[in-house]
C-alpha cells in the first residue's frame, strides 16, 4: 500500500518552473483546424421581427452551406397570460408571415433552405429551449438588437440570458452593431 506521501508532490516555485523543451513544444496537440472543424449539423434561428433576423440567417447559411447542415428558422409569439395559448393571432398574422418570409427570403438569396416554424407560447426564452430541444438542434442562434434603457446601460431583455442558462446546445448571440448617431 502505498502512503498519500509517497504520492504527494510539492508545487514548484516560480523560480523552479521550466520553460518546454522544442521537443516537447512539437508535440503538444495542435488547435483543431477550423477549417475542418464542424460548427454544426442542425441550428435553430431564433427571429424577433427585428432588423437583426436577416444578418442572423445570411450567417447561419453561410456557416450551414459548408458543413450541409439543417437550418430552422423560428419565430415565437408571445401569448399574455390572460389569453387561452392557443388564442387566435389574425390581428397579427401579416406580421408573423412577414418575419418567416424574409427568412426565407434571405435564406434563398444565399441559395440555401430554411424550415420556418411558428410558435405560440408564453416565454420565448423557453419556447427556444424547447424547441431546440425537440429539434435536436446542437446550435442556437439568436439576434440582439442594439438598445440602452433610459440610464444609457446596454440592455439585453430576459430571453438571452434565459436560453444561455438553459439551452441543451451551443448558442450564438449575434448583436447588430452599434448606429452611427450612438457611436
Amino acid at each position: 500500500m502505498v502512503s498519500w506521501r509517497a504520492r504527494w508532490r510539492p508545487r514548484p516555485t516560480p523560480t523552479q518552473r521550466r520553460l518546454p523543451s522544442q521537443a516537447e513544444a512539437r508535440s503538444a496537440p495542435a488547435l483543431p483546424n477550423p477549417e475542418q472543424t464542424v460548427v454544426f449539423r442542425r441550428a435553430v434561428v431564433a427571429l424577433n421581427g427585428g432588423s437583426s433576423d436577416a444578418r442572423i440567417v445570411r450567417l447561419a447559411a453561410g456557416v450551414a452551406r459548408q458543413w450541409k447542415a439543417e437550418l430552422v428558422a423560428v419565430h415565437v409569439v408571445e401569448i399574455d397570460w390572460t389569453q387561452p395559448l392557443d388564442a387566435d393571432i389574425a390581428g397579427r398574422s401579416e406580421d408573423v408571415q412577414r418575419v418567416l418570409d424574409l427568412a426565407e427570403e434571405t435564406a434563398e438569396d444565399c441559395q440555401y433552405k430554411i424550415e420556418p416554424v411558428l410558435l405560440q407560447a408564453r416565454d420565448v426564452g423557453a419556447a427556444l429551449v424547447d424547441e431546440a430541444t425537440e429539434q435536436r438542434a446542437d446550435m442556437l442562434i439568436l439576434g440582439l438588437p442594439y438598445r440602452k434603457r433610459f440610464g444609457g446601460d446596454f440592455a439585453i431583455g430576459s430571453t438571452i440570458p434565459y436560453v444561455l442558462k438553459n439551452a441543451p446546445c451551443a448558442v450564438w448571440v449575434v448583436r447588430e452593431p452599434i448606429p452611427e448617431e450612438s457611436a
